[in-house]
């Protein structure tokens, strides 16, 4: 009895699955594939005639080829923002998490205001004009690496409780100093959380559209979700070119997380449980 239902809340589940995430997919895919008169009808239907190829190129060539500078911006900043996030999150958790003390309450204190106080976008703003870095790729990292390194402290100081200090100790017998035992020892054993890290955040960042808009404006440093705003206004909407361009933007972080499923999965649970 337990195994029927079981069973038939797991295709439940995969019904209702389906329903949120294959349906909009193929309804991006379908009008993607329509020409402009007929994708602005907006109907699930199957395109009466394919401009794929017609789509794509108008896309590519839109604004002198915005989408192609602005895919190489969302790489650099994905990439520069995931590398800090990585590095300075571990480091911040394993200090953290083998250095209990009065100033590591205070640490866990702004850890979960970083968590739970939404970003401002004026004192930021006022902030990196400051640091000239304002209208800049380097502070838009920053500010990517300081949004999102709340969350990946809180994955990384969970793992980091279910290694044996022995490892730590055996390391310091050997002569090895602090960043040679993090780096040597302990760094290697994060891999997954690290995977874990580095597709979460890597889909967040590749996907931001805020912070890009705030903190990074002008069409030379667009990234790929500010090209959305090439194609819809307020007066007028080529829907077929939209949805390719949609498709375009969301292809990439799709292609990344089906293929690091299982271990992000892996990660997200790997410090659930203290050995």
């Amino acid at each position: 009895m337990r195994h029927r239902k079981g069973v038939l809340l797991g295709s439940v589940s995969l019904l209702v699955a389906a329903v949120l995430f294959v349906v909009p997919f193929v309804f991006i895919l379908l009008t993607a594939l329509k020409d402009r008169q007929e994708a602005n009808l907006l109907r699930f239907s199957w395109p009466t005639h394919i401009a794929l190829l017609d789509n794509l190129r108008e896309v590519v060539q839109a604004r002198d080829y915005m989408l192609v500078i602005a895919y190489i911006n969302s790489t650099v900043l994905t990439f520069c923002s995931v590398a800090l996030l990585v590095v300075l999150s571990a480091m911040v958790a394993f200090v953290m998490q083998r250095r209990p003390g009065r100033w590591t309450r205070v640490a866990d204190l702004l850890v979960m205001a970083g968590l739970i106080i939404p970003p401002a976008v004026v004192p930021t703003v006022w902030v990196l004009q400051g640091l000239g870095l304002f209208r800049t790729m380097s502070g838009l990292i920053l500010v990517e690496v300081a949004f999102g390194m709340a969350f990946c402290i809180l994955l990384f100081k969970a793992f980091i409780a279910t290694i044996p200090r022995e490892l730590d100790e055996a390391a310091a017998i050997d002569g090895a100093g602090p960043l040679r035992l993090f780096f040597r020892v302990i760094f290697p054993v994060l891999r997954s959380v690290v995977v874990t890290v580095i597709v979460l955040e890597s889909v967040f960042v590749f996907n931001d559209f805020q912070n890009p808009l705030y903190f990074l404006p002008g069409d030379d440093n667009a990234t790929v979700q500010l090209t959305l705003f090439n194609f819809q206004s307020q007066f007028t909407s080529a829907y077929n070119l939209l949805f390719m361009d949609i498709l375009l933007v969301t292809i990439p972080p799709l292609i990344l997380f089906l293929f690091f499923n299982r271990q992000i999965v892996a990660g997200m649970t790997s410090g659930s449980v203290k050995g």
